[in-house]
């Protein structure tokens, strides 16, 4: 990686991650942002009540860039169904299958149904080289899929997330058409972790993204500025500091 990195050194596609159609409205018009995610988690906090309504509401925005929405049944019937539903709201919808259900059995019958069906999946919540592999097998060769590795979780439990990715990359090599995905970063140096283990996308939330402007940004400048803010709040909150008593 260079001492002063930009996107332009990413191969890496950076997918937007969010609830907020306004938000999403906006980075439609950036051409560095080459899909979107979202999940019935992030549309709860953001407030949103109809789901199929808002899904195809961000359809009608982003007609030519995949956008995943996420099934929420928890038996293979149901998610099944569901699935077949979602995937019906457009050509470039792809359908999130987590991993497992809620009691932890694995979504393999419903993984492998839906991606011999031709259906375009995100399996998602994934967070083992073990999981990786189990999804990997069951893809069908021709259909596109991604698998999404939740990185910034596994970092947050003190493991580094880098081998576990690069070796995931590995499982997926007999699976041209299946994209490895490093899900929920927490800082932008994962984008450049990500890009050179391999991984082909990875999620970035409105957070992270307002950070893209500090890429390359000189660090004896950003030194200043933070020495000014620290001066500049201690002033503003009127803080003093009493003379010294003689000794």
């Amino acid at each position: 990686m260079h001492d002063k990195p930009s996107l332009a050194d990413l191969r890496i596609k950076i997918f937007a991650d969010g609830a907020e159609l306004e938000q999403i409205r906006s980075l439609a018009a950036l051409p560095h942002i080459s899909g979107f995610t979202t999940n019935p988690t992030l549309m709860r906090k953001a407030g949103i009540a109809d789901y199929e309504g808002f899904a195809r509401a961000v359809l009608a925005v982003v007609t030519d860039r995949p956008v995943s929405f996420e099934v929420f049944a928890d038996d293979p019937e149901s998610m099944l169904a569901q699935a077949r539903v979602i995937a019906s709201w457009g050509a470039n919808v792809n359908v999130k299958i987590p991993v497992t259900t809620t009691r932890g059995e694995f979504c393999g019958r419903v993984i492998e149904t839906l991606s011999r069906e031709g259906v375009t999946l995100n399996v998602t919540a994934i967070m083992t080289t073990e999981q990786v592999a189990q999804v990997a097998r069951l893809l069908a060769p021709q259909t596109p899929a991604i698998v999404s590795v939740f990185a910034g979780r596994i970092a947050d439990t003190g493991r580094d997330p880098v081998p576990l990715m690069r070796e995931a990359c590995t499982i997926l090599a007999d699976r041209p058409k299946a994209e490895l995905l490093w899900a929920s970063p927490r800082e932008l140096l994962n984008l450049f972790h990500a890009d050179a283990v391999g991984c082909h996308i990875i999620t970035v939330t409105q957070d992270l993204l307002s950070k893209l402007s500090l890429l390359a940004k000189d660090l004896g400048e950003y030194s200043l500025e933070t020495v000014r803010m620290f001066h500049r709040d201690a002033t503003s909150a009127g803080y003093a500091i009493g003379t010294p008593a003689h000794v």
